[in-house]
């Protein structure tokens, strides 16, 4: 978590902030200068340069004014960085017509979010386990929780199906980004590591000595070309999470698992 987050909270400020209520418009602030411009800078230089590199300076400079002028819109980093969460929330597609079926509704929710997770990668440090409380966060929340209506779900739970698939999009996005950042830091794929590595291992390991571990990785390494997949792991646990939520989704309306066809779409019970 950004350490510009461990101050005290001005509640007042940080809503008025999102909700974009009293705007100022004061001396000094810069021609056409406003927060959503100072925003549209800020994502743009966490993309390029990612969070570390995101400060009001820089942010300022970008906009061709001078610091204090950012200030006047935003009181500091963690409320900028709050605005920019939810304005990205805001650019996430939210089609009128849903699929059919619940799990097809809830895949393609977790694809969203991968997909914003992968486009924007500095979210996963940006964001909190308290919640942006601005109107395009909301709208998300609210939106998101639709796939679950009607399932017989009590609202407690449904709020804790939707954190338990966004747990894992988010979960899988950061291992997806180490791998990325482990290889660009060591100047090695996964692939030439593991044949760096292996010739060692081979040397230290007594053969018979781990079986088990050395059937199941082979295996996996084989399969995947690598010792690790992001993408095959998202998939994976995506599906026993959402086999998870037909359990608890078929006990609540009359004890049996909820059957569904390829597409997802509940077809029997």
């Amino acid at each position: 978590m950004p350490s510009e987050r461990r101050g005290k909270p001005d509640p007042a400020r940080s809503l008025a902030l999102l909700w974009r209520t009293g705007e100022p418009t004061g001396r000094g602030a810069g021609p056409g200068l406003s927060v959503d411009r100072i925003v549209r800078a800020a994502i743009d230089l966490a993309d390029a340069a990612g969070i570390d590199a995101l400060t009001m300076r820089r942010v300022a400079e970008a906009l061709g004014v001078a610091t204090m002028s950012v200030y006047t819109y935003v009181p500091g980093k963690a409320e900028l960085l709050d605005v920019m969460i939810d304005t990205l929330y805001g650019v996430m597609s939210r089609p009128a017509e849903s699929p059919e079926g619940w799990r097809s509704r809830l895949e393609r929710i977790a694809r969203e979010n991968l997909a914003l997770y992968r486009a924007h990668p500095w979210l996963l440090r940006a964001e909190t386990s308290r919640p942006v409380l601005g109107p395009n966060s909301m709208a998300k929340y609210d939106y998101e929780l639709g796939a679950l209506t009607g399932l017989g779900l009590t609202d407690v739970e449904m709020d804790a199906v939707l954190t338990l698939v966004l747990g894992h999009v988010r979960s899988a996005a950061r291992a997806a980004l180490d791998a990325v950042n482990l290889e660009r830091e060591t100047g090695m794929t996964d692939a030439q590591w593991w044949q760096a590595h292996a010739p060692w291992l081979e040397r230290l390991v007594a053969p018979g000595r781990y079986p088990t571990a050395a059937r199941v990785g082979t295996a996996a390494g084989q399969a995947h070309g690598t010792a690790h997949d992001p993408g095959y792991a998202f998939e994976f646990g995506l599906q026993r999470v959402l086999d998870g939520v037909a359990v608890v989704v078929g006990e609540r309306v009359g004890g049996a698992a909820v059957v569904v066809d390829e597409r997802g779409a509940d077809v029997g019970r």
